[in-house]
């Protein structure tokens, strides 16, 4: 069941996404070459308890990190570690957080000395993806407008949508229906109200689409090892533009 928020639940997630959003652009502040995921995550630990937030990462079916970090061929999830970055490195960076019982979920890859003309454009096209799904999740369009859009972008300019891992509705729960994935056909799927919740979150990569999850049970690697980048916004549907929370 698709759960339409109240005006009251919405201003609460409004808080959440903004919180999600002041840990995600602190920590890409902090990202240098030479760094450790480990020291990055203790850092976002920090930031997220000033802000009276808890992780919504930490403990989630065992996950031992507060953010994920995701290094070049890594897609998504990866664990905070002792790995360093290093100038020629994407790294993605995915925050979420708890706050006043609502949940806000945003991420975002930056480059760091990329460079590789193609790398760029990779890191280009995920965000563009996104923000063409955005402008889709609007009242009276279905899902699948949202997922057709993010897939035109990514495979337009010749890269591949991850397919095994996906967006989701957000609210009171990390992850609510419906599942928000990055493909699909127009004119298909539940029709989107306003003040639905939904975290879109296109993960493309450089070469082929398949993934696998690697011994750890959590860090998602593309198959060819090639890189990927992820981007992600909490957003609520309007009658009208979609309301962008992080």
């Amino acid at each position: 069941m698709i759960i339409v928020k109240r005006p009251e639940e919405i201003d609460r997630m409004r808080k959440s996404g903004r919180i999600a959003a002041e840990v995600r652009d602190k920590v890409v502040e902090h990202i240098a070459p030479g760094i450790t995921t480990r020291e990055l995550d203790e850092y976002a630990s920090k930031v997220i308890a000033s802000l009276g937030a808890v992780s919504a990462f930490l403990g989630y079916r065992g996950y031992p990190g507060y953010i994920c970090l995701s290094i070049n061929d890594e897609v998504v999830h990866g664990i905070p570690a002792k790995r360093r970055i290093a100038v020629g490195d994407i790294v993605s960076v995915d925050v979420g957080v708890k706050f006043d019982d609502y949940f806000g979920d945003t991420a975002t890859t930056v480059m760091v000395g990329v460079s590789d003309p193609v790398v760029s454009r990779l890191v280009a096209t995920t965000e563009e993806s996104l923000q063409a799904g955005i402008e889709k999740a609007c009242e009276g369009n279905r899902l699948g407008d949202v997922s057709h859009a993010i897939e035109c972008v990514a495979v337009k300019a010749g890269f591949s949508v991850v397919r095994q891992f996906v967006g989701h509705g957000i609210g009171r729960d990390l992850h609510e229906d419906p599942e928000v994935p990055n493909f699909g056909s127009p004119g298909k799927g539940p029709r989107l109200k306003s003040g639905m919740t939904l975290a879109i979150e296109p993960m493309v990569n450089m070469g082929v689409a398949d993934v696998e999850v690697m011994n750890d049970g959590w860090t998602v690697r593309t198959i060819d090892r090639r890189p990927s980048a992820h981007f992600e916004h909490t957003v609520v549907v309007r009658n009208g533009p979609a309301e962008i929370l992080t």
